[in-house]
């Protein structure tokens, strides 16, 4: 996991201990005050509301306990492309240039240029080097590639 996604799960955790479970609990004691439990809605919306929440802590909280957390931008630039490196790449079909950033699966986000490191992509990149010509098996089809710069930011 990179330095950003860990922070980014920190930040989402303090946001359900201390804002959403508080709010929840204070649903569901107004729910119980409108009486019969069986037959309110209200208390069993709340409930179920609950349960998600402390199932989405405990998921970040073992995620974050179990991470080892890679920081590139302290790591010499050899330009070799590793996990949480910045690449440029150049389809050499298309002559379109793109510029990806490989992260965990939990971070990945295609519509921010961030790839899995277990993408097509990212598996065929990881090792290369700064100028090297890849070909990687996509959806698509094999493409080719021109790795144009590594940058470990």
């Amino acid at each position: 996991m990179t330095v950003v996604g860990a922070e980014q799960l920190r930040k989402e955790l303090d946001m359900l201990k201390f804002e959403r479970r508080p709010k929840i609990t204070e649903a569901i004691a107004s729910a119980r005050e409108l009486g019969d439990l069986k037959e309110n809605a209200e208390y069993h919306a709340a409930r179920e509301e609950q349960g998600i929440c402390e199932a989405r802590i405990r998921d970040i909280e073992g995620k974050l306990s179990n991470a080892q957390i890679i920081d590139v931008t302290k790591m010499v630039n050899n330009g070799r492309i590793i996990f949480g490196a910045t690449v440029t790449i150049l389809n050499l079909d298309t002559d379109a240039e793109v510029t990806y950033r490989i992260v965990g699966d939990d971070e990945a986000n295609i519509k921010e240029n961030l790839i899995s490191v277990n993408s097509p992509i990212a598996r065929g990149l990881v090792g290369k080097n700064e100028g090297d010509e890849v070909s990687i098996a996509t959806p698509g089809g094999l493409t080719d590639y021109e790795i144009i710069s590594v940058q470990y930011i």
